[in-house]
């Protein structure tokens, strides 16, 4: 009978010390602020059409040789219209949505900037 009672306690001493530490963990949140993205603005942009990334996460994008901070991503359902057009130089109208990345702990992550509703004006 001892045993049992004591068992009983030592559950109940453990459940008791995993809710303390639960009730502790309710006050973290992450740093990270959303990810701001403001309004899509017509540009028209050229530069090389290059496919990049890992082979689960392929990104279509166009770099402007001029300027290797000027990248855009194309979104993923225009990509039909520029991949035959891989490692070509090309001039294409759309509307630029540009994100502002933070990560977890708030420190910048960078710019992402992407083209929607593209019209392909002309390739070099």
């Amino acid at each position: 009978m001892l045993n049992n009672r004591r068992s009983f306690f030592l559950r109940g001493k453990w459940v008791l010390i995993a809710l303390f530490f639960l009730s502790l963990a309710q006050g973290v949140f992450a740093f990270g602020g959303r990810e701001r993205a403001e309004a899509p603005v017509v540009i028209q942009v050229t530069g090389l059409v290059r496919l990049v990334g890992s082979a689960t996460f392929p990104e279509l994008i166009i770099s402007d040789p001029e300027n290797t901070e000027n990248t855009w991503i194309v979104a993923r359902e225009e990509r039909a219209k520029l991949n035959d057009f891989q490692y070509r130089t090309v001039t294409v109208e759309g509307e630029e949505t540009v994100t502002e990345m933070t990560f977890a702990n708030g420190t910048p992550a960078g710019i992402r900037r992407e083209l929607r509703n593209i019209r392909i004006i002309a390739v070099h």
